[in-house]
């Protein structure tokens, strides 16, 4: 493994968002201009928001929190997380937090690709708006109840929707119980 850690990084190809990387036999990817992601955790009330949207990637929709980039716009590259989180939670469910929170860096999928998010927990939540992302993202936002939250996800799953896997935040204390 030290001959890969130690290998020259080399770019296969790079788009405007992404760049495919290979360093020793070790193929993967990463974001463009140091772009990276805020994943938002506003859960209150007993309720947590979340969202749905088609990704192109998995040909279907895709269950998932509330997430956007930071500093995707080129007058926004050193755009704070915190503000990028608060910005993307009004756009995709159409609420705004008193309070955000970061929570740390995070790794979703460290053996292929190497972005990383912040994970953002939402406060103090207002309704402010309809939600529904920018831009043609046609997300549908959901204020779901915990204890409906296993089931919600069963009834997409076999809908044939995708669960991203940072639900398992909010699914994993069920699972340890064997619920």
């Amino acid at each position: 493994m030290t001959a890969d850690r130690d290998a020259p990084e080399h770019i296969a190809w790079e788009g405007k968002w992404i760049i495919a990387k290979q360093r020793g036999r070790w193929e993967y990817v990463s974001r463009a201009r140091s772009i990276r992601a805020a994943v938002i955790l506003a859960v209150e009330d007993g309720h947590v928001l979340l969202v749905e949207q088609y990704r192109v990637p998995l040909g279907k929709p895709c269950i998932e929190l509330p997430a956007g980039l930071i500093g995707d716009d080129d007058s926004a590259a050193d755009e704070d997380p915190l503000a990028a989180a608060g910005r993307e939670l009004e756009e995709e469910t159409g609420y705004r937090a008193a309070v955000l929170e970061d929570a740390g860096e995070y790794h979703s999928s460290p053996g292929m690709v190497s972005e990383s998010f912040t994970l953002v927990l939402a406060k103090g939540l207002t309704k402010i708006g309809r939600g529904g992302g920018v831009g043609g993202e046609d997300i549908t936002p959901h204020r779901m109840p915990l204890d409906r939250l296993e089931q919600f996800v069963a009834d997409a799953r076999q809908a044939g929707k995708a669960i991203d896997v940072k639900l398992l935040l909010l699914l994993g204390a069920g699972l340890l119980r064997g619920e």
